[in-house]
């Protein structure tokens, strides 16, 4: 494994374990759907990342899925929010 390599994956723990507090202690429905979706990026980027230094594409797939899920679910939280908000006014 590259020495880059390595320094990726520390960086990106990191930054992931902050992102997992956040959704964990999130004040709001909204602070934890941000950061879900700075999770979701974080992944895509250590995936595309190994893609880069290990030059390759298998990975691809499941980039596409990822980054497929993290708009359907930013969508779906969206329409939560929007909906209850509306009913208490």
């Amino acid at each position: 494994m590259s020495p880059i390599l390595i320094a990726i994956y520390v960086v990106f723990t990191i930054a992931s374990l902050l992102t997992m507090v956040r959704i964990v202690i999130g004040p709001s429905i909204l602070d934890r759907a941000v950061a879900s979706d700075v999770l979701l990026t974080l992944v895509m980027c250590v995936l595309g990342a190994e893609m880069a230094i290990n030059q390759h594409t298998r990975t691809l797939p499941v980039l596409l899925i990822i980054a497929a899920v993290g708009v359907f679910g930013s969508i779906a939280i969206a329409r939560f929010v929007a909906r209850r908000d509306q009913q208490r006014s």
